[in-house]
């Protein structure tokens, strides 16, 4: 069965004003958007039930971070189930933002999407290499640690609500882009792990997207590769050429 090809938009701290929220929600409801894509928009946590009751039915609405822990004294963080329980039906975790900024290790990362899967939110798994890390060829051996501590804590049957975003970190907020061939190389690096480190249908099944710097212009080429089954675009999301990275298999 043909993978279904899914684009997130991760607003990440962005906007400023509910009021340009709504101009990019308003763009995203008037627009003519392919219906065999799968679409998830990650707004700040603040505006997660209003954009929910918003949005066109279409559209399905993730969380960019959670905590491991249903409830408790973890100022600052939202627990899965509370998620869940606001209708929320994704989580973004791993996000290099998240690992280089906040300190967040692998294995962190890793509790954290067992415990979102239990409370029975997808997941959007975040990996990815630095440039030094690419200069000196580790790439498949950073993104496959970075796996391998998922992998470690989930059952098989789990990854069926994960959804792999590979993101190069040199490519995000940069304006560089892998090329199509660096892309699918990377993302066939993961399946043929998943395949050996889980089974061949978790690699068969499982969607791996691309993010960094993907953009209305480069988002056609790269969507034509085998294993790439989507993106996760952060700066783009936020103007009207989401709306062109949503259609990039229309024809």
């Amino acid at each position: 069965m043909p993978r279904q090809f899914f684009v997130g938009g991760n607003f990440k701290m962005n906007p400023i004003s509910r009021g340009q929220k709504e101009s990019i929600i308003s763009v995203l409801n008037s627009a003519d958007l392919d219906s065999t894509t799968e679409i998830v928009i990650a707004p700040p946590s603040l505006y997660l039930i209003p954009l929910k009751d918003t949005v066109r039915s279409e559209l399905q609405v993730s969380a960019q971070n959670c905590y491991f822990k249903d409830s408790g004294a973890f100022t600052g963080e939202i627990s899965p189930a509370q998620l869940v329980d606001a209708g929320i039906p994704y989580v973004i975790l791993g996000h290099s933002e998240r690992r280089t900024l906040f300190h967040e290790t692998s294995e962190f990362v890793a509790q954290k999407t067992k415990a979102a899967l239990k409370a029975t939110l997808k997941v959007i798994l975040c990996v990815g290499e630095t440039l030094p890390e690419r200069e000196t060829g580790q790439t498949a051996v950073v993104v496959q640690k970075q796996l391998q501590a998922v992998v470690d804590v989930l059952q098989e049957s789990d990854w069926s609500g994960v959804v792999i975003a590979y993101e190069p970190v040199w490519a995000i907020g940069t304006g560089k882009v892998a090329t199509s061939a660096q892309a699918q190389e990377a993302h066939l690096d993961i399946r043929t792990f998943l395949s050996q480190a889980v089974s061949p249908a978790v690699a068969e099944n499982t969607r791996i997207i691309y993010g960094g710097s993907v953009t209305a212009a480069n988002c056609k080429e790269l969507s034509t590769q085998p294993d790439v089954d989507g993106f996760l675009v952060g700066g783009a999301s936020l103007k009207p050429e989401f709306v062109n990275i949503i259609n990039a298999r229309r024809n």
